[in-house]
């Protein structure tokens, strides 16, 4: 059933505008109204970054947000932990790294992480983490190899600076006078610092999930 507008136009039944004078048509209900209402609200919060969903599914290094924010986490904990600003520092930066980890992603994606999928988001970043610390410590190795004396050398003139005399240790440092020696030493700091990364960037990102997804 076709509808007339005051202005002459014939309208089909379900015209909400006329096409000729623009009048409107229909007289919206409440339920209407409010429905229309709550829909753009709700837009306009997602939009401002204010309403955020779940993340669905285990993260993994499938995910191209989660590599990105992960690295670029990673890329700043590993330089700031060879800067001496504090004893132990790089302990902070490593869990702060997991811990920014995750709200950046929930700030890039408007999803918050779920407290294992934080856990695998520290994880991704302490890899990460992990993977650039360990170029960085090589270089400085090899640097060191390379320098008058070898490593040996180098550890013993810092000992003997911090007037430390303990036969033990000369033992322990003949343990880099010989390439088997060095590399089972580089070994084990190597599996000590992928323990210790992997921990607390994983232990800040599990943090970070349970005060973010509270909010």
């Amino acid at each position: 059933m076709s509808l007339v507008c005051t202005c002459g136009a014939t309208l089909p039944s379900d015209a909400r505008f006329c096409h000729k004078c623009g009048k409107p048509q229909f007289v919206p209900t409440p339920a209407e109204l409010e429905s229309e209402m709550h829909g753009a609200g709700a837009a306009e919060a997602s939009r401002a970054g204010m309403v955020f969903s779940v993340a669905k599914g285990p993260l993994n290094f499938r995910d191209p947000v989660a590599v990105r924010v992960g690295l670029s986490m990673a890329s700043l904990a590993a330089m700031l932990s060879w800067v001496p600003f504090i004893n132990l520092g790089f302990l902070i930066w490593w869990l702060a790294a997991g811990f920014f980890a995750v709200y950046l992603y929930t700030r890039r994606t408007g999803q918050t992480l779920s407290f294992r999928n934080g856990l695998r988001m520290g994880w991704i970043t302490g890899v990460l983490t992990f993977a650039i610390t360990t170029v960085l410590f090589t270089i400085s190795m090899i640097s060191l190899a390379m320098s008058s004396g070898g490593l040996a050398g180098v550890y013993r003139q810092q000992l003997q600076s911090m007037q430390v005399h303990d036969p033990n240790l000369d033992q322990a440092l003949r343990l880099f006078e010989t390439p088997a020696g060095i590399a089972t030493a580089l070994l084990f700091t190597l599996v000590v610092f992928f323990t210790m990364i992997t921990v607390l960037c994983t232990a800040g990102a599990a943090l970070a999930a349970k005060v973010v997804g509270r909010d």
